[in-house]
């Protein structure tokens, strides 16, 4: 238990509002079990703090066939529409609070940072991947994938995008677009992502570190020609 109590304490000097590890041994193993196994401590003490639970339920198609069905479609011709999410987190109190992730192959037209000026719609841009941007409501990593398992990324990686979403009930509200709320959300997509990459087999990883960017970017339209 000593590693995950160091994670989460990583996790609270980030700002992040967390609890201690404390003396329920079990419980971090068994959140970490969420999402078939892919979320680090920092991405279990992370989904605590904005989902305001230690109580977690989880359904979603998991690592394995998620990684299938992106082999599948980089196989074939044009870009499929969306499969289910590979993971889906909610709270025993209320299951229309939660928190989804999936993936997909995508087009460069859905890449964010297309030389327009977007934080004025609270959207922030994170120098990890080949874009990462997110704000209270959603969290997007996009990323260039080059693997065996993935046919002609040799030459051509495969475009790999993980999306994020803050699910919420009908007369609930979003968390507030904080940093904290932003990175929160980073550690969660940046963990479950990590593993999909690995089990890709994705040379050096797809780009993505150990752990998650939280240094801001620019968008293109506000910087100085």
């Amino acid at each position: 238990m000593r590693r995950a109590c160091a994670s989460v304490s990583t996790v609270l000097a980030l700002g992040l509002l967390l609890t201690g590890c404390g003396s329920g041994g079990e419980e971090p193993a068994q959140a970490a079990q969420r999402c078939d196994g892919t979320l680090s401590p920092a991405a279990v003490g992370a989904l605590e703090s904005v989902l305001g639970t230690k109580e977690f339920r989880s359904a979603g198609t998991g690592l394995e066939p998620t990684v299938k069905v992106l082999i599948e479609d980089q196989a074939r011709e044009g870009r499929p529409p969306g499969h289910p999410a590979m993971c889906e987190v909610g709270t025993d109190a209320d299951s229309r609070l939660g928190v989804t992730i999936g993936f997909r192959l995508y087009e460069d037209a859905d890449l964010h940072d297309d030389g327009t000026q977007r934080t004025g719609a609270g959207r922030y841009l994170y120098a990890m991947g080949r874009e990462t941007s997110t704000d209270n409501k959603t969290a997007r990593v996009f990323l260039a994938c080059s693997s065996p398992r993935l046919k002609g990324s040799e030459t051509d990686p495969a475009p790999l995008e993980g999306m994020l979403t803050f699910e919420k009930p009908a007369k609930g509200a979003y968390p507030d677009n904080t940093p904290a709320t932003r990175e929160a959300y980073l550690t969660v997509l940046h963990s479950v992502t990590l593993a999909v990459v690995k089990e890709l087999g994705c040379e050096n990883d797809a780009g993505l570190g150990e752990k998650p960017v939280f240094q801001e970017k620019k968008w293109r339209g506000e910087q100085k020609p």
